[in-house]
């Protein structure tokens, strides 16, 4: 008894630094960073979302493919992978976690971070391909500390090594126990799968994967990101479609909650707006990872001679995500009401995160969130796991020019599996902090960087409108 009160002690230590940690990083100041510099980057770019949307598309179809440009993965891969590390519990779990904390509103402020995030996706990622290094073995070195030290300067590597840190602990966290432990809690409820079990099986198969590297990665994930993708929102519109009649009053209600708050309701406790604010960016951002730096890493290994063309298909990631995935799971669980006082039968608390959303599902397609849901944020988790372990492979290939890569690929198996069996709260808040810090150092790079990016990306648009590229 006394070793599990000195543990759970120290847990709760942890949590309240943390809290105190992430209170600290995620002030007023980082929201308003993300969300002016998102709006600031999408004037100065022409609504780079609305320009730059039909060429994403014909660009991921291949229109623009060839073979002889360098890089590691096409276009459709880089932009599966990047997906796969933010499609997924971002959607099923992140999204419910904002509304049990936050309130409906939210939600408005999670889509609106989604839409000036397409501009600020747009930038980091066509950085990441002005100053990717591609190796004698054609292998891509890339991402915000390559930009932040060729970009600005070798004065400037303190700073892009700290976003290395940043992101290379970032992969212990949002991206590897997080989903873990959702993925073992929910199959632990539905299916009395022991904790343990869930998390040996996910640590084995994604030690198999990223053994092979980001060509593998890229494989496997342009096919399970598409298909499971497609199901979870076909599933999403039946729901919202069977109950159409009650979306326009839900919308109301989003929009009057994230200007006005959200009164205690059931078992929800109310939010102020701030709370309602800052809920919707920190995650907005988890699910998007707009600003964050880590898609400019996947998307640095494809193959292509123009950066801008990557970073048009980059802007996708946001709309896909955050735009149309996370609204529809939001409109699922309010039209279910199950947001408000739904609990788990077993522990008697207040159900959130992928539980909620499992939840919400049921209770208008009964046995689709008991049966589908549960697969859904195994196979996405799954691909998350193995897109962050590159993204932390390629941080760690930049603190220590390749040493250690194998041992850390053992680490972030074992953190995988140690995290099935950990605690939700202590690790949503190492994630938020581990996300606030890599935000820091990237959104300061593309500020600074920001008149070679405009320049950059006027004189692609301009070739793009003249015709000057060859068309399949």
């Amino acid at each position: 008894m006394g070793n599990l009160q000195i543990q759970a002690s120290f847990i709760d230590s942890v949590e309240v630094f943390l809290n105190q940690a992430v209170g600290i990083v995620w002030g007023p100041p980082l929201v308003v960073l993300l969300v002016g510099a998102g709006l600031s980057l999408s004037i100065a770019l022409g609504i780079v979302q609305i320009k730059g949307f039909k060429h994403a598309i014909d660009v991921i179809r291949g229109k623009f493919d060839d073979p002889n440009d360098p890089g590691e993965i096409n276009h459709f891969q880089a932009l599966c992978t990047a997906l796969s590390a933010t499609i997924g519990l971002g959607n099923i779990a992140g999204v419910a976690i904002a509304i049990s904390f936050g309130g409906p509103g939210a939600v408005f402020w999670m889509i609106v971070v989604g839409l000036v995030g397409m501009a600020t996706k747009f930038s980091e990622c066509s950085l990441a391909l002005m100053y990717r290094h591609v190796d004698d073995r054609g292998e891509v070195h890339g991402g915000p500390m390559y930009y932040i030290e060729r970009g600005l300067g070798k004065a400037w590597k303190p700073m892009a090594v700290f976003f290395a840190v940043a992101c290379l602990f970032a992969t212990f966290g949002a991206s590897n126990m997080f989903q873990t432990y959702e993925v073992a809690t929910l199959m632990n409820s539905q299916f009395q799968i022991p904790n343990y079990v869930t998390g040996l099986v996910l640590a084995v198969l994604t030690g198999i994967v990223i053994i092979g590297g980001i060509k593998r990665i890229g494989s496997v994930t342009s096919k399970v990101v598409p298909i499971m993708g497609l199901i979870y929102i076909v599933g999403s519109l039946i729901v919202i479609l069977s109950n159409a009649s009650a979306v326009p009053e839900l919308l109301l209600m989003i929009i009057d909650s994230a200007f006005n708050g959200t009164a205690a309701t059931g078992g929800f406790a109310g939010a102020g707006v701030a709370t309602v604010i800052t809920w919707g960016v920190r995650r907005a951002c988890f699910s998007n990872e707009a600003g964050v730096g880590s898609s400019p890493i996947a998307h640095s290994a494809a193959a292509t001679k123009e950066p801008v063309r990557e970073g048009a298909v980059a802007l996708l990631e946001p709309f896909i995500d955050t735009v149309v995935v996370c609204t529809m799971t939001a409109l699922v669980i309010l039209i279910s009401g199950a947001w408000t006082d739904a609990v788990d039968p077993v522990t008697g608390n207040k159900l959130t995160g992928a539980l909620l959303t499992a939840k919400a599902f049921d209770s208008a397609i009964p046995g689709f969130g008991k049966f589908f849901v549960p697969v859904a944020v195994f196979l996405f988790a799954y691909s998350t796991l193995l897109s962050w372990s590159y993204y932390g492979e390629r941080a760690l290939d930049y603190l220590t020019g390749g040493k250690g890569i194998v041992v850390y690929k053992f680490i972030f198996c074992t953190v995988a599996f140690i995290g099935a069996m950990w605690t939700q709260k202590v690790i949503i808040s190492f994630s938020d902090l581990m996300y606030g810090l890599m935000v820091i150092p990237n959104m300061l790079a593309i500020a600074i960087l920001s008149p070679k990016l405009l320049k950059e990306s006027k004189s692609y648009f301009q070739r793009l409108k003249a015709g000057e590229f060859e068309v399949k």
